[in-house]
Formats: structure tokens, sequence, C-alpha cells
């Protein structure tokens, strides 16, 4: 097909206007390979992209009377389609089957390939696809001048399609964003509003995710009138998998234990169901404590979680609760004992996750346990609020203005 100079420019203008009509990427991909189709009288026509990890994949694919192409991917020429994207520049055949580097490729001979013309899809100087039509039917159907009204046509498609495919950026980025605040603001009601208030005791809790949601939680569960449930977990993963799976264990663990059981009867039961209902490898591991807020005994299951510090005032020291089990979620029929501590006056406890001890500065270098335990030396005589305060600080400030790299979550209980 060969146009006049004018009549040329007045196509080109005219599809840019078409293209320019939609911002939905479908839309304009399709757009542009039915005008392509039409203008080149081609019998078909396959627009490709080249994918994120390099790969080009097969859009669009058109036959004369705009009918779909299926499986593409086998339709074309690879040897022209790959010429094009490593030369980065038009490649037209007047007959494929008489073409001395094409003849004898399978492609083309099993295709029954004539006339074939491929033009790269150009944006800031790199080859982003490949716009390619061809006939089976005739030779010599595409001249210069057709390469020549191609590539311009390809010019607007290459900017169409990439505002196209930013705009569907920015709307699915807008989405998230807008699911993620959503689901933050269901995890923030999960997470208990207030500390109980009990007399004799004191409690304080920090919980600040890394991203906009956490795998880790803590929740108070009031037992009865002289027990109180204390949990800790922290979630493997990060991110949305991460925040369902802490809602789910977080139910389930509150179902289990609000059952009159031991502990370790709840967990195992916890676990059975954490296990059903787990995917993909994740796990979660968690600390439960059952505190009788007038002995002061508290009753634990430690689930493969970091070890919580008991500060024993009249022993001035502080010691580390042992684990008593494995993650939740791994194993179903896995077993959980108990230890019992005696919390006396002036005793406190410090649950806390990894992403206390393992938050990181811009030397690389961890918090640490040396660290927190001397934090927790130096104010062993002050409030559990001056103690989460000064805890925060000092994490704070050891980050300096990086952004934390894991979910930090911490609960204290002080008998006073």
């Amino acid at each position: 097909m060969t146009e006049e100079p004018e009549d040329r420019l007045t196509t080109l203008y005219r599809i840019s206007q078409t293209f320019n009509s939609s911002l939905d990427l479908d839309d304009v991909l399709n757009l542009v390979m039915d005008e392509i189709v039409s203008v080149t009288s081609a019998e078909r026509g396959f627009l490709m992209l080249r994918e994120d990890d390099g790969h080009l994949a097969v859009k669009v694919a058109r036959g004369l009377d705009r009918k779909t192409i299926e499986s593409p991917e086998f339709e074309v020429s690879r040897g022209i389609v790959d010429r094009v994207v490593t030369e980065c520049k038009a490649i037209l055949t007047s007959d494929a089957q008489a073409d001395e580097w094409l003849g004898q490729r399978k492609s083309v001979r099993g295709l029954k390939l004539r006339s074939v013309l491929g033009v790269p899809l150009q944006l800031k100087g790199e080859c982003i696809g490949v716009v390619y039509v061809d006939s089976r039917i005739q030779t010599g159907i595409f001249s210069k001048e057709d390469i020549e009204l191609l590539e311009g046509i390809a010019s607007s498609a290459a900017i169409a399609i990439e505002n196209a495919r930013l705009y569907k950026v920015a709307i699915e980025k807008g989405r998230l964003e807008r699911e993620l605040q959503v689901a933050r603001e269901v995890q923030m009601n999960l997470i208990p509003r207030s500390v109980p208030k009990l007399p004799g005791w004191e409690f304080a809790a920090w919980w600040q995710p890394a991203r906009q949601v956490s795998g880790d939680f803590y929740d108070f569960i009031p037992l009865n009138e002289t027990q109180l449930g204390i949990v800790i977990a922290d979630v493997t993963d990060k991110g949305m998998p991460a925040a369902l799976f802490m809602a789910n264990s977080r139910s389930i663990i509150r179902a289990s234990v609000s059952i009159p059981t031991q502990p370790a009867n709840a967990i195992a039961s916890a676990n059975r169901l954490i296990c059903a209902d787990s995917a993909n490898g994740m796990f979660v591991s968690l600390f439960y404590g059952k505190l009788d807020i007038e002995s002061g005994n508290l009753t634990y299951v430690n689930a493969g979680h970091n070890p919580p510090y008991l500060y024993q005032a009249e022993l001035d020291t502080f010691s580390e609760f042992e684990r008593t089990g494995l993650v939740l979620g791994i194993e179903s029929e896995a077993e959980f004992k108990e230890q019992a501590v005696q919390l006396k006056q002036g005793d406190f406890i410090l649950l806390y996750t990894d992403g206390v001890t393992e938050a990181t500065n811009t030397e690389q270098d961890l918090y640490g346990k040396d660290r927190l335990l001397q934090l927790l030396y130096n104010h062993r005589k002050s409030s559990v609020n001056e103690v989460q305060a000064a805890l925060e600080d000092s994490i704070t400030e050891f980050i300096g203005d990086i952004s934390p790299s894991d979910d930090i979550t911490m609960v204290i209980a002080k008998r006073i």
C-alpha cells in the first residue's frame, strides 16, 4: 500500500488522535493493532512488548477480519522479530520463502510466509516491543513507504502504550494504597486500644509496623476475674500475606485460650487450627502467658518466640524464659510444655519481637540483646511507661534516619 506524503501525514495524525483517545492499556493495544492491519492491508498483525524479565510477549494478534489469532507466539517468524529487537530497526522482506537468510527457517516454511514487515516500538532510544505484519498469500505487498508509515505509527503507538501503562500502574498503586490503608485500620482495631488497669499491676505496650501492615501482634485476654492472658506473636514474612495470617492467628489463639484449660492444651489446639489454614510455609512464633493477678503466678508456653526477660527485684537480676515448643503452623501434632514463674513486688517481664533486638542502624549494626538488657537494668526501678518510653527513644535514636527493617512490638507487665 502506497500513500501520498500528505495522505500519510493525515493518516498519522488521525491514528495518533485515535491512540490518545483512551488510557486503558488493553484498549490502546487493540486500537494500535487494528489501525496497523487496516492501513497496511496486511493479512495478519502482531504487537509484542518486552516484559520485565526481558522476553517479548505477544499482547495482540489480529487477522484481516479483526479476529484474534490463537497461539500467536507460534505464528510469527522469530528470526525477523529477534533481528528487529537486536538491531532496533525495521526489517522488510518481499518474499520470505525466497529470502536467503529466511527461506530455510522452519517457522517461515511451516507458516508459508511471504511478505513480512517488522518495525520496532521505540521509547527514549530503547526498543520496548515490535509491530509485525505479514501476508501468507501475496509477495511484495509492503513497500519502503509502508516502512516509513509504520515507523510513524509505531512512534505514536509507543508513547500511547507507555502513557496507558503508567496510568495503569498509577491506578493499581492508588488502589493498593487504599487497600493497605483499610488493612492497616482493620489491624489497628485488632490491637488492644488500651492496656489493662488492674490493682497491683502496671502494663505497657508498643506496636510499630515496619510497613503499612504488620505480622506482629500482642493481646490482653481477660480469662476471668482473677486471670489475664498475655500474648505476643510474630508471623513469618511481611506485608499483606503476613497481615492476613496475623489476623487469622489472633482469632484462633483468642478462641483457643478462652476455653478453660491449661495453656499447653490451648496452644496445641490453636496450632492444629493454624496448621490447617497455613499456606506457603507461613508460621507464627508466640509467647502466651496466663497471669494470676492475685498470686502473681504466670504459667506460660513459649512456641519458638524470642525468650522474654524476667526481672526479679529481690535478686536484682534478669533471666530469660525458656522455649517450650515449636512455632505454630509447622507440625499439626506438635506437643507443647508449659512452665511457671512467680512475679513478686517490683518484678516485671518484657515480651518483645525480634524487630527490637534486630533493629539496624546505618552501619548495619544490630541493636542487640546487650543494649536491650543494659537499658532495662538502668530503668529497672522505673514505671512500665517510663521503660517503654526509654526503649522507644533508644531504638529510634539507634536506627536514625532509616526506616525500620522489621515490625517492632513489646509488652511489659510489672507487679507493683
